[in-house]
């Protein structure tokens, strides 16, 4: 009888380590697979702050030309300047 005991103990502990190891590698599964989403979205989150940084930068520089100065001016700089950092990391 403890024989059987002890099959039943050591199936039972196989089953749960196994169980225990299956849950880990699904959790680090759906941290891959969430960390991956995040990456699509940061990439398209840049994108489209890329646009409109240069909407607007297109948009200062027709005030400019319109004969705005001072504020106008100064934001066109920092925004060149922005975007020429940017394409050189």
């Amino acid at each position: 009888m403890s024989h059987v005991v002890e099959i039943i103990i050591t199936t039972a502990s196989v089953i749960t380590a196994l169980g225990v190891i299956f849950g880990i590698l699904f959790g680090f599964f759906k941290w891959l697979m969430k960390r991956d989403k995040n990456d699509v979205e940061i990439r398209e989150i840049k994108e489209e702050q890329s646009i409109l940084t240069k909407g607007v930068l297109a948009c200062l520089k027709g005030l400019k030309e319109q004969g705005c100065d001072g504020p106008v001016t100064v934001a066109i700089t920092e925004i060149e300047d922005h975007i020429n950092k940017q394409a050189h990391k």
